[in-house]
């Protein structure tokens, strides 16, 4: 597992550092990274590793093959009634076969789809290697590290005139940072859990005080220099870390833990309810930040005319410069959840978020079984739930170095959340 392991941190590192820099080819060091990881775990897999790989899947390991199938559902031929109108268009005025895709755009749509195994690759992957905790704990350090470093590069931003950044990579850093104060707050745990047994104390002040730094880089970066929406959405994912600590400290009953949890439930409703209320307009646009009037008309254009199925998956520039009113302009995508559903419809953003939530239950239970090492799964399902509430707030999301970095995040906490170590 070594070549695995080595891979899959290349994968992570190269994606984030060289999309924070601008570079154009990040996205694809990364997605040959892990497959290069994929490649060589499956070839060094013994039937331990497959065995705990089906422990920790157990919650659904057909969501891992209907994704990709989903999105390569949409570049098959259909009778031109299932097609996107533009196929309908084509053959009226060539008369081609009558038939035609879903998607409008097939090579954006192939693009996702290897985007797509490569985040399903790694997580994969990250169940496997993470088995030993010694490399769990140092994957956890280098996504730490990585979302703090994307953190710092947005506080010189806004702090620093100087410092130059595009606003696409300004979402990037955004999102980078929410998973950063929650991954260093996992860090933070981990260093008081080592001080509590027999391990050094200097080490573990050491790993603390890292941690330390990296949250506090990372809350400065979403709560004084994101945006409100961005700021709740790490509420949320620091909320969950605390109720979990708080039930694993105090030893609660199941009843007592099902009260808890059920008033946190009926409390973060309370607060969504108010932050969705306070605009009007489509549900999907009421958390993103101000934009154009005529921007704002466009994207509501675009949003009512979206079909069951989507305009295929990755195709939302290239659809929205049909709904843009100057030629030579891009409608940029205002949100994760926008993007989601335009591509794929409302089917795939159901879909979507009843995956993210089942995997949110997975790993929060995961976290209540887990004993001493429950930051694992307790960090990984406060980086789903951040990232669920801020999909609907920012288009971060959808850069491969986001989509990456959650995907290991997840298979972190569900490789660990399962584990049978001496620690538990």
């Amino acid at each position: 597992m070594s070549l695995a392991y080595f891979a899959l941190i290349v994968s992570i590192v190269s994606a984030s550092a060289l999309e924070i820099a601008g570079a154009k080819f990040g996205a694809q060091l990364g997605t040959m990274a892990a497959a290069l990881s994929l490649l060589a775990a499956t070839a060094s897999a013994r039937k331990a590793d497959y065995e705990h790989y089906v422990r920790a899947t157990s919650w659904g390991r057909w969501i891992l093959i209907a994704i990709p199938l989903c999105i390569a559902a949409q570049l098959t031929p259909l009778p031109l009634a299932f097609a996107h109108p533009i196929w309908a268009s084509a053959h009226d005025v060539l008369g081609d076969l009558s038939l035609g895709p879903i998607t409008a755009d097939l090579g954006l749509t192939v693009s996702a789809l290897l985007l797509t195994l490569a985040a399903i690759s790694s997580l994969g992957v990250t169940i496997l290697v993470v088995r030993d905790r010694g490399r769990a704990e140092l994957v956890l350090f280098v996504l730490a590290g990585v979302a703090a470093f994307s953190a710092l590069t947005l506080d010189l931003h806004r702090l620093s005139p100087a410092v130059a950044e595009a606003a696409a990579t300004s979402e990037l850093a955004t999102t980078l940072a929410g998973f950063g104060l929650i991954l260093n707050l996992a860090v933070m745990q981990l260093a008081a859990e080592r001080a509590e047994t027999r391990h050094s104390l200097l080490r573990s002040i050491v790993l603390g005080l890292l941690g330390l730094v990296g949250a506090l880089v990372s809350a400065l970066a979403i709560f004084g220099l994101s945006g409100t929406n961005s700021a709740i959405a790490a509420s949320f994912g620091i909320v969950l870390i605390l109720l979990i600590l708080v039930i694993r400290r105090l030893d609660l009953s199941p009843l007592a833990v099902g009260a808890l949890s059920l008033a946190a439930l009926i409390g973060a409703g309370i607060v969504l309810t108010f932050v969705f209320e306070r605009s009007s307009g489509p549900v999907l646009l009421r958390l993103v930040p101000e934009m154009g009037t005529e921007t704002r008309a466009a994207l509501e254009r675009m949003l009512a005319d979206t079909r069951w199925f989507g305009a295929g998956a990755g195709t939302f520039a290239a659809v929205g410069s049909i709904y843009q009113s100057d030629a030579g302009a891009i409608l940029t995508v205002p949100s994760t959840a926008a993007s989601i559903f335009a591509e794929m419809g409302w089917i795939g953003l159901a879909a979507l978020i009843a995956v993210s939530l089942i995997a949110l239950v997975r790993l929060f239970f995961g976290a209540l079984q887990r004993g001493r090492d429950s930051f694992f799964p307790a960090a990984a399902a406060a980086c789903v739930l951040f990232a669920l509430v801020q999909s609907f707030a920012g288009p971060g999301l959808l850069r491969p170095a986001a989509i990456l970095c959650l995907s290991m995040i997840v298979g972190l906490g569900l490789s660990q959340g399962v584990s049978q170590s001496s620690s538990r």
